[in-house]
């Protein structure tokens, strides 16, 4: 059987232009990730396959849902307790609870590609934001002990609000050679999201943060053949509601993928997440509070015309393992992006690989 082969008249000329306004999207969950009571300004997985590769000049826009299941017990849902001001920051616990979230949000992504180049390479600007619900539950028995004498209360917080996230910009610088495609990029964080200090479920994370860091795309469009991964480090500025300032944390997001037709690629997603540096304004009893955890998942994206644009369609799912100081579950995530038309078929193939 003759194998299918690609070449850059057809697969890089639909593939490119569609590659991720999309992956600039963030969103922080006030009640289902790392840092402070469970909180951190990045949200694994929102880099993918072909996060490096150039995008087409112009306007592009990308919607995704995405929901998540997590659960964590000890220290997170400890670090909640404090943070709202149920628990005493001073007093020693025993906990035996569980903390669970369920939310569901919309993220909403804007991106510019600029035609001129800058240092070489292809220049973007984007903005990103949210909205959606965020149900928080903490369920169990709480033990206290101070100066000999103990307490037990068995029962459960619930809070649940539908709110709007901050607002993340992003800018990244992306090149070209060949098969080989590099990226920097620079994102953060400002904090005008629903946002109470008092409040298990919030959307905001009450603090600014900034982020940066590179990618790398392998893509070879006569084999279909892909792999990204971008890497970066986030620090993060004191909330001065609760005078907490989470560490610095380190993030690789990765993804793979085989092109089965010019429209069609499956592949595998995946990422690792590690706070490197202490808190800062952590109580005693929850130590240093740094956290992490590690996920991996399948994905298939899907290509098509929009009128005299570029449809995209991607849905990917990651499954958490290897956590610590911070809630695992799983998570999905359903993108459509529409992005400027493809160059001409009779453009030289310089303009297609070297915008």
């Amino acid at each position: 059987m003759r194998p299918f082969r690609f070449g850059w008249t057809t697969l890089p000329r639909r593939v490119l232009p569609a590659t991720l306004g999309i992956v600039a999207a963030m969103l922080t969950l006030q009640s289902s990730r790392a840092d402070e009571g469970g909180v951190s300004f990045w949200l694994p997985g929102q880099f993918g396959s072909l996060a490096a590769a150039p995008q087409q000049p112009g306007w592009s826009f990308a919607s995704i849902y995405y929901h998540t299941s997590v659960n964590a017990g000890g220290n997170v849902a400890a670090a909640r307790q404090v943070s709202i001001g149920r628990v005493s920051p001073t007093v020693n616990i025993d906990l035996n609870v569980q903390l669970k979230a369920r939310p569901d949000l919309i993220f909403m992504n804007v991106n510019h590609v600029f035609a001129t180049p800058v240092l070489g390479g292809q220049f973007a600007l984007g903005m990103t934001g949210a909205f959606g619900r965020n149900p928080v539950s903490i369920d169990g028995t709480l033990t206290t002990t101070v100066g000999g004498f103990t307490t037990t209360r068995t029962g459960s917080i619930n809070d649940e609000r539908f709110g709007v996230a901050d607002l993340y910009p992003m800018a990244s610088l992306r090149w070209n050679r060949g098969v080989h495609n590099f990226m920097i990029y620079g994102t953060g964080d400002i904090p005008v999201g629903t946002y109470d200090s008092s409040r298990l479920s919030n959307v905001g994370i009450g603090h600014g943060a900034a982020d940066g860091g590179f990618g790398y795309t392998y893509f070879n469009p006569h084999t279909g053949h892909e792999f990204s991964a971008v890497t970066g480090l986030t620090y993060n500025f004191r909330n001065d509601a609760t005078n907490y300032q989470n560490g610095v944390n380190w993030h690789l997001d990765w993804g793979a993928s085989q092109f089965l037709s010019p429209q069609l690629h499956i592949g595998a997603v995946g990422y690792v997440y590690e706070q490197l540096t202490a808190d800062r304004g952590a109580p005693l009893i929850l130590g240093d509070n740094k956290s992490g955890v590690m996920a991996v998942g399948p994905q298939i994206g899907f290509l098509f015309p929009v009128g005299s644009m570029q449809g995209y369609l991607n849905v990917k799912g990651y499954y958490e393992f290897n956590a610590h100081n911070r809630p695992e579950g799983w998570n999905a995530w359903l993108t459509f992006a529409i992005s400027p038309a493809a160059v001409p078929q009779s453009a030289p193939v310089s303009r297609l690989v070297r915008k």
